[in-house]
């Protein structure tokens, strides 16, 4: 072994004077390998900057087979509260009870004067995943009910972690055809009213120095143009969530607040199916569209809200992650 290590380490004297001081001798290589699994070498915990392994930089005790690392508890959401807008019904609604079961306070807000019915089958499951769900009836375009809103559930529950921003509206009409009132009106729900949630919930985390995540719910049709449908208004909208979620991380990523961007492709909702209704033969032309040849339902993009949540995406921010089929990806 150490002879085969010495001949390789003859064939790369460039490497060797680029990265003088990082780069293993045959004797402690040799000795590392022979005393430890080769997997065992690259797994620590944390992520290093450099090209060195960073069992070499501080020894610490890697894991092993009888000291597996605990993943799992990463995704837990468990004593956590949490805002979901949009979360009387649909994909709304799926999330938030996602956000439940993982043992969190998911509370729903929307201005449905009540809930869909799921929600209250939604809300007795969630009590034996030591979660709870609450409802809400607040509408995003007001600011003020959502600063209340958000005061309150800090009060309930002496904190608030984060919010999934998923309220949004669908109009389908020629770019020609809209008037003024009509861009306003949708403008209001799926862009002011994501920014103002967005900023009730930073309000109370910066005022009680503790950090979060909130997760934007955007959409691929903010980095396409949907095929066969006309929904320019939408569409933009969904962009300026997007770059939203980058601005906001950029100026709160000081005080542990972590923002992204959730773009889901097609997905049957209430609202979707609305569009089947009027655009005749619009589901099939999108089921032929992505690289899977069906639509999401709202379930598949629970794992993904969990995840941008909880301390498993700790490093990330700023991002726009795309569940689509592979639609975009052609």
């Amino acid at each position: 072994m150490a002879a085969i290590i010495s001949r390789t380490a003859q064939k790369t004297p460039r490497l060797m004077n680029i990265y003088p001081s990082r780069v293993l001798s045959s004797h402690s290589l040799h000795r590392t390998c022979a005393t430890k699994p080769s997997w065992s070498v690259f797994g620590t915990r944390s992520m290093s900057t450099d090209t060195v392994p960073p069992e070499v930089k501080s020894n610490p005790s890697p894991p092993t087979r009888h000291a597996p690392r605990k993943v799992y508890p990463n995704f837990s959401l468990q004593d956590r509260a949490y805002i979901i807008t949009g979360g009387g019904r649909g994909l709304g609604l799926v999330l938030a009870e996602a956000i439940a079961q993982a043992g969190a306070a998911a509370h729903c807000l929307d201005r449905l004067p009540e809930p869909d019915p799921e929600f209250l089958v939604a809300q007795e499951d969630a009590q034996h995943h030591k979660g709870s769900l609450h409802y809400h009836h607040v509408d995003v375009r007001i600011g003020e009910e959502l600063d209340q809103t958000a005061a309150a559930i800090v009060s309930q529950h002496g904190r608030l972690d984060g919010l999934v921003a998923a309220a949004g509206v669908q109009q389908l009409k020629e770019a020609v055809n809209y008037t003024s009132k009509d861009v306003t009106e949708m403008l209001d729900v799926n862009y002011t009213g994501v920014f103002m949630s967005a900023n009730a919930v930073a309000r109370q985390m910066i005022a009680r120095k503790h950090g979060g995540s909130i997760v934007l719910v955007a959409s691929m049709s903010g980095i396409i143009a949907n095929k066969g449908l006309n929904s320019p208004v939408y569409n933009s909208s969904k962009a300026a969530v997007i770059q939203l979620a980058r601005n906001l991380a950029m100026e709160w990523g000081k005080h542990g607040i972590r923002v992204n961007a959730l773009c889901p492709g097609h997905i049957v909702t209430p609202m979707v199916q609305k569009n089947f209704e009027e655009v005749p033969g619009l589901r099939e032309t999108w089921e032929g569209e992505n690289m899977l040849g069906r639509l999401a339902s709202p379930e598949e993009f629970t794992g993904a809200t969990v995840f941008l949540l909880s301390d498993s995406s700790s490093f990330m921010t700023g991002g726009n992650l795309v569940i689509d089929g592979g639609h975009t990806a052609w």
